[in-house]
């Protein structure tokens, strides 16, 4: 029934998706209307149309960079702390406000803009070269070997085939109406999902293109290094043409003044973990001259289900220096493990081969148990593999191991007691078991040798003691250097 209503209520009002595009229709119709007029300026023309609006924002903002602008000299030598925190804040408060402000002006440019980036593509797609007035930027590019530009007199000529990571380009596309909603469902901040084949790459270059207008930098974030690269040189012509320079960051180490001058572009390319470290080494740094980045301002992401949600569980971690450069704890501990993962194969052998013999004697009950352990202990062996490959063994297998889950996993210690560590596939983890631990702590150590302490927990507990500061200090101190030491174990 209810089926059937929504049915019925999607024949008057369409669905979503529907109603997302008709609503955006009236601005595709704008957009070829400029796209139709702009065809009979010349090429230089059509450049200046860069200019013209980036002269709009610039006049439209005007009032809000000269409140910023005051702001940030009107703190005096004695200006307290309560008159500059309030100074800071109204700071804050009208950034937010230019940035605002630069959005409505945005979207009163985006039919233009977007015209002008589609009427530029039927340009290159229709003329093998394109004959305007030779800019600092044009006779920078030719001065860098770019072979979509060279360079005559007064004059510069973009060429409509260059190379993209390694390949040539014969540039033969032109925005599709689809594509032109696509640009613009992405300046809106929202996902644009478009199969292979569809342009996603052409679709990227009108938000690109639009939002690079206001100087303040757009990132476009890839999923790997050849995407950022292919994707900066197939695209960057259509950018440099009209002035905006295109950079790609996985082109330059990390940390040089050649990434920041990357990050100075208009448009920026690179990988997500590239984007990643730069912010997190900006972080780290003790001075404004040591950072890459800038503000961040603008960023479209390929791939987002990939990048946001399958790569981001994987952390971005920078480690800090080793401080004992002459101390080798691993060779120390090295022999300990070996012993460890020795005696666990020895019995994990036995477990396997019991587990063979019941398993033919038709005593699968009874098979479960050293199946199930040999598997939680090392499901990599290859004895294990090949076993479990065995007709009924693998559903064995899984009907024992919900046996042990069941209940919050109440009998799972009776499965882990033999075992010296468990080793979790699903977590990517090992635990060591009170049995691991007696063996590898066999020299009289303590039993916790590779357990971490719970610092929030122990240092509460030091606070709520009775003893004086100093003691209290000398404590906590002592908590730091045990986890210290056993992280640099572990």
């Amino acid at each position: 029934m209810i089926g059937f209503v929504n049915k019925v209520l999607q024949g008057f009002f369409g669905n979503k998706s529907e109603r997302d595009v008709k609503a955006l229709w009236p601005r595709v119709e704008e957009i070829n209307r400029h796209f139709e007029s702009y065809a009979a300026l010349p090429h230089d023309e059509l450049r200046a149309k860069t200019l013209e609006f980036k002269g709009r924002i610039h006049e439209g903002l005007q009032p809000y960079h000269e409140k910023l602008s005051a702001l940030k000299v009107q703190g005096a030598e004695g200006e307290d702390a309560q008159a500059q925190a309030a100074r800071f804040e109204e700071y804050d408060a009208t950034l937010k406000e230019r940035d605002s402000a630069l959005e409505d002006i945005l979207q009163q440019l985006l039919p233009e803009a977007f015209a002008v980036v589609k009427e530029t593509a039927r340009r290159l797609t229709q003329h093998s070269e394109l004959k305007v007035t030779a800019t600092e930027l044009d006779r920078e590019l030719a001065a860098e070997g770019k072979d979509f530009v060279r360079i005559d007199g007064e004059h510069a000529f973009y060429s409509n085939r260059w190379t993209a990571a390694g390949a040539e380009v014969l540039w033969n596309m032109v925005h599709y109406d689809v594509q032109l909603i696509g640009g613009m469902v992405l300046h809106s901040g929202k996902i644009s999902e478009m199969s292979t084949g569809e342009g996603k790459t052409l679709v990227s270059t009108l938000p690109a293109y639009l939002n690079a207008l206001s100087g303040l930098g757009v990132h476009i974030v890839t999923v790997n290094d050849y995407l950022a690269r292919r994707d900066s040189e197939w695209n960057g012509p259509l950018f440099q043409f009209h002035g905006l320079r295109v950079d790609c960051i996985d082109k330059h180490r990390p940390n040089t003044e050649a990434r920041r001058k990357a990050y100075r572009a208009d448009i920026t390319y690179g990988t997500n973990n590239e984007f990643g470290f730069d912010y997190l080494r900006d972080n780290m740094s003790h001075a404004v001259e040591e950072l890459v980045q800038r503000k961040h301002h603008f960023a479209m992401v390929d791939e987002v289900d990939s990048v946001l949600i399958d790569d981001a569980r994987t952390p971005l971690i920078i480690s800090g220096p080793v401080p004992r450069g002459d101390h080798h704890e691993f060779h120390q501990l090295k022999p300990r493990i070996e012993s460890l993962v020795e005696s666990q194969k020895r019995y994990l052998n036995t477990a396997l081969a019991d587990a063979r013999k019941l398993f033919a004697e038709n005593k699968a009950e009874e098979a479960g148990l050293p199946l199930f352990r040999a598997y939680r202990g090392l499901p990599k062996n290859k004895a294990l593999i090949k076993f479990l490959s065995e007709p009924g063994v693998r559903a064995l297998l899984l009907k024992t191991e919900a046996h042990y889950l069941q209940d919050q996993q109440k009998e799972m210690h009776k499965a882990d007691a033999e075992l010296f560590f468990v080793i979790d596939e699903k977590n990517n983890s090992i635990e060591l078991t009170e049995k691991g631990i007696e063996h590898i702590t066999s020299r009289g150590e303590d039993s916790s040798f590779f357990v971490l302490p719970d610092v929030g927990a122990e240092i509460a507990e030091i606070e709520k003691s009775s003893a004086d500061p100093a003691r209290k200090a000398e404590e906590k101190t002592k908590l730091m250097q045990d986890f210290q030491i056993k992280s640099e174990r572990i």
